[in-house]
């Protein structure tokens, strides 16, 4: 075989290798709205500028018949490129080649890439689309799951790690993806669940189809397990893309300001009046955030779970910054089991990305109730406690309303080291609201008045003698607590601001193996 021959090869194996699992499978896979896993490559970053990586690899199985059948890339998709310039690593399953189920030399392409990834400092995009572990390799391919697993767990607040799951993800396959930063899921072609329908009803009885069991509007609304939820594919690698805007490559680098044409001192008159006069109607957070942030811009992250907080990206002339908020629209903001879960990993992602926090915070404090004590809501929000005070990234708060009890100290207060902590003159910053706070102090008094116009008028006059005393936000300023009161409507320039001053911050947590957070 001359040269001319060799590269006539060469690139025929290049040719037939992009097609998978063949043109039928192919087809199939469109058929269902899905795009192969280099279409989807393709989708993700700039183009031209992926550099595959195994692209000849092939299974080394002679058990059950798989001898007779091989094929190139062996169902899986590596190598790197860029997003809006940057270095990404990326692997995507191919589906039309077994399913996209893992094989040992699957998992070692997958792995080898993640290690490239860690060498480099660079963010890692996988797309998974598998019918979970080769069965007719056994063991060599739970060893491949646990070998990508233990890469993910060592990458975990190194690099940025992603995942999207663009088709079936069961049984241990699900522990990868979870193991990472951020999942989205495709709503109706996407799940996601440990045990699956079938086995489900063997062993309990319970008669469940599988988009309820671990569809994407579940794991988005009520399980947590997907940050977000796209209509298709093609929104899906678009958002990760945006995603990626707000992150840096590593743990060693800050996240890359851009240049802004919103006015740091712009001034948004609304926010004077966006309080309402009755401490107990509601009002949308997502109104205040997006009158301050650049442009309105803003990326919220579990939209669609525990609502009654907000997390999310955005910036601030130019810097990205995670966004914290409670939310007073859904449960009147109030703290419980999943809002803090929630919030507290965010904030930890934050704290290892060197992304700055601004916390918004109206609330009233913790779900009180049997259910959440049950749940163990004592450990669920000592988590949140913990990742606001282990945190070293600039923290600037702004209390806009009630701050009551524990969970004033929660929201990144002062003492968990705040380091600018700025209140709205609408501001109650108390152990409770007045009413409550009436009934206890004044418990034996009111029990002694019959009269209940006069019982009334007596909660009325020491609720508002206690609102004067307490609930403002100039007590908390009196001992340095607030460190400024500010006008709503300046609230932007006062954020950009503590950003700049803050932006050379130094702070260090006492030597440790790592932390034992409570879990």
């Amino acid at each position: 075989m001359n040269n001319t021959d060799k590269i006539r090869k060469l690139i025929e194996l290049r040719e037939k290798t992009k097609e998978g699992g063949g043109a039928e499978r192919i087809e199939t896979q469109h058929s269902k709205g899905k795009h192969t896993a280099r279409e989807r490559i393709n989708i993700l970053l700039d183009e031209g500028s992926f550099e595959e990586y195994d692209m000849f690899v092939r299974h080394r199985s002679h058990d059950f018949g798989l001898e007779k059948e091989s094929y190139l890339s062996d169902g899986v998709v590596t190598g790197h490129g860029t997003i809006d310039g940057r270095v990404i690593y990326v692997y995507a399953q191919d589906f039309t080649v077994f399913g996209g189920s893992l094989s040992e030399t699957h998992a070692q392409k997958i792995c080898k890439i993640m290690d490239q990834a860690m060498k480099v400092g660079a963010p890692v995009v996988g797309i998974n689309d598998s019918g979970g572990a080769r069965i007719q390799e056994g063991v060599k391919s739970l060893a491949g799951y646990a070998e990508i697993f233990e890469r993910n767990i060592l990458a975990s607040g190194v690099i940025p790690q992603i995942s999207a799951v663009f088709g079936p993800c069961a049984g241990g396959a699900v522990y990868s993806p979870a193991l990472t930063d951020f999942i989205l899921m495709s709503d109706k072609s996407s799940y996601m669940f440990v045990t699956g329908p079938k086995v489900t009803k063997t062993v309990t009885g319970e008669v469940i189809s599988t988009e309820a069991l671990g569809g994407a509007q579940m794991h988005a609304s009520k399980s947590g397990v997907s940050h977000f939820m796209v209509e298709n594919e093609e929104e899906g690698l678009l958002l990760i893309r945006k995603l990626i805007s707000y992150l840096p490559q590593n743990n060693l680098e800050d996240p890359i300001q851009t240049e802004c044409s919103d006015p740091i001192d712009r001034l948004e008159d609304e926010l004077n009046e966006i309080i309402p006069e009755n401490p107990n109607e509601p009002y949308d957070v997502m109104d205040v955030i997006t009158q301050v942030v650049d442009r309105g811009e803003f990326l919220e992250v579990h939209s669609l779970y525990a609502r009654n907080i907000v997390v999310g990206f955005s910036k601030f002339n130019g810097m990205p910054v995670g966004i914290v908020a409670n939310q007073p629209n859904h449960m009147a903001g109030v703290l419980d089991i999943e809002a803090s879960r929630k919030a507290a990993r965010f904030v930890r992602f934050c704290d290892c990305f060197n992304i700055p926090l601004v916390t918004f915070v109206d609330v009233p404090g913790f779900l009180p109730g049997s259910a959440q004590e049950f749940g163990g809501i004592i450990i669920h929000g000592a988590k949140l406690m913990f990742a606001y005070g282990e945190a070293t990234v600039p923290k600037v708060t702004i209390t806009l309303r009630k701050s009551y009890g524990g969970a004033h100290d929660v929201m990144s207060s002062k003492q968990l080291r705040g380091d600018l902590n700025y209140a709205w003159p609408t501001a109650e910053i108390a152990v409770m609201g007045a009413k409550g706070a009436v009934e206890i102090l004044e418990g034996r008094k009111l029990r002694k008045i019959e009269d209940q116009e006069k019982r009334t008028a007596f909660i009325a006059e020491k609720s508002k003698e206690y609102t004067e005393k307490f609930a403002n936000p100039y007590e908390a300023a009196r001992y340095g607590y607030i460190d400024d009161v500010i006008e709503p409507r300046n609230t932007r320039f006062r954020i950009i601001r503590a950003l700049q001053t803050l932006a050379t911050k130094k702070d260090m947590n006492p030597p440790k193996k790592h932390p034992n957070l409570p879990l």
